[in-house]
Parts: C-alpha cells; sequence; structure tokens
C-alpha cells in the first residue's frame, strides 16, 4: 500500500484536514497529546501501510520572530534527550516552493518537549539551550517510529503561541496528555479558579484561528497529498 499517514494530536489540529481535501489512500489518526500518544499513532500507521508519516498540527513559538500562523516546516526535529531527526528534504523543499508567499515560512529546528513550554521565560531558556524555533510535544515520536521503519517524514506545524506569550492555565488543563478532545469540565474549573486569564484565552483563540487557517491553506495547496479522501484510522476526525 502506497499511503501517507498523519499523526494529529488533537482533533482541533485535524479539522483542516477534512476528507473532501486528503487522497483516497491517506490514512489519518487522532493520536492524543504527547510523546506516547503519538508514538503509538504512528505505529499503527506504519502497521497499516503508511509508507510516509507526517506529523501535522499546531506548534508553539520559542523564537521571537516567529508570528501566530507562521508555519513550520522544520528540516531538523529534536527531543528533549537530544535525539536529532532529519525530515524529508525533497518533500518539504517541494511543500514549500508551493505555499511560499501565501503564509510566512520557518524551517528552523522543531523541539519536540515531554510537557507543555508554558511561560516566555522558559521559552526563551528553550530557545538558547536547543537552538530551535519552535515547540510541540509529538513530532519527535512519528519522527522515530519513520527512521525505525525506514519511511519518509515531514513535520507541517502552524505558529499558535508567541514566544511572548504565557499559555494560560485553562488551556492545559483542557488538553492534558493523552487528550485527543478538548476537554470541557477541566476548562470552565480552571477559568473559574482564575478569571484573570480570560483575555489571554480570547487572544489564544485568535491566534488558533489564524493557525488553522494557514494549515488549511497548506492541506487546499494540493501539495500535501495528492487529493480527494481519507481514510480515518482508530479515531480520527471529529
Amino acid at each position: 500500500m502506497n499511503a501517507l499517514g498523519i499523526v494529529a494530536a488533537l482533533t482541533l489540529e485535524s479539522r483542516p484536514l477534512r476528507p473532501a481535501a486528503l487522497a483516497d489512500s491517506t490514512l489519518l489518526i487522532v493520536s492524543g497529546v504527547g510523546m506516547a500518544a503519538a508514538r503509538d499513532g504512528a505505529r499503527q500507521l506504519a502497521a497499516a501501510g503508511a509508507s510516509a508519516l507526517l506529523s501535522f498540527g499546531l506548534a508553539g513559538a520559542l523564537d521571537p520572530s516567529l508570528a501566530p500562523g507562521t508555519l513550520v516546516l522544520p528540516s531538523e526535529v529534536v527531543s528533549a534527550d537530544g535525539g536529532l531527526f532529519r525530515t524529508a528534504q525533497h518533500w518539504r523543499e517541494q511543500l514549500v516552493a508551493t505555499v511560499a508567499g501565501r503564509y510566512p515560512i520557518c524551517c528552523g529546528r522543531l523541539l519536540t518537549s515531554p510537557e507543555p513550554i508554558r511561560s516566555a521565560a522558559d521559552k526563551a531558556l528553550a530557545f538558547r539551550n536547543t537552538d530551535a524555533a519552535a515547540v510541540d510535544m509529538e513530532s519527535a515520536a512519528v519522527a522515530e517510529v519513520a527512521a525505525a521503519a525506514r519511511l519518509d517524514f515531514l513535520v507541517v506545524r502552524a505558529i499558535v503561541d508567541t514566544a511572548a506569550d504565557t499559555l494560560p492555565q485553562a488551556a492545559l488543563a483542557a488538553t492534558g496528555t493523552g487528550t485527543r478532545a478538548v476537554r470541557l469540565a477541566p476548562f470552565l474549573a480552571s477559568v473559574a479558579r482564575a478569571p484573570g486569564e480570560i483575555p489571554g484565552l480570547i487572544r489564544l483563540a485568535s491566534h488558533y484561528r489564524t493557525a488553522s487557517r494557514a494549515l488549511a491553506a497548506v492541506v487546499a495547496s494540493g501539495a500535501l497529498v495528492p487529493a480527494a479522501t481519507a481514510h480515518a484510522v482508530n479515531g480520527a476526525v471529529s
């Protein structure tokens, strides 16, 4: 089977990947947040016949120059323990050439962190220590599976929170490790405890819309996968 396997951590990250935008052979899984969930999802895709793996979704900026909606198409992914994985150069360059000029693009290093990097100070420290432009919580795990199975690997992410933003605790409570869909009860409880976070949540929601439009533009370009329909594997698009 010659198929692209896509791993998205959250349903809200998978929304640009609507079936009509993808090829018939595309496999999509919403794995849940974090390295363990993404690794399991990537292994399922490889076992289902994926010939290439893509980590898709949102990222946080570590580089202060990156604005919400910037597309992160990294040349390499680094894990918190120092593991380094290169993305498929030809695939990445083809995608960059297709979407260049529509949204800003960053091809610098992406850090995969086992925990959210919440504060501006911690983001600045991670930027200095790793030279990574952005951070997520899944891509290195997908890269590990791709490397072990000798599959091409790529990352397509869009910046949602900037290097200067502190992530609201309510957002973290709603999207904990292993979560596939936003958890409303923990979110509302967190907001009730800290209503002062509401302006930050409104700002983050605006940034999410910007990032989601950028991801949708990549999908609509036709360069991510050929066209047609996606097959969901064990809990994908909803």
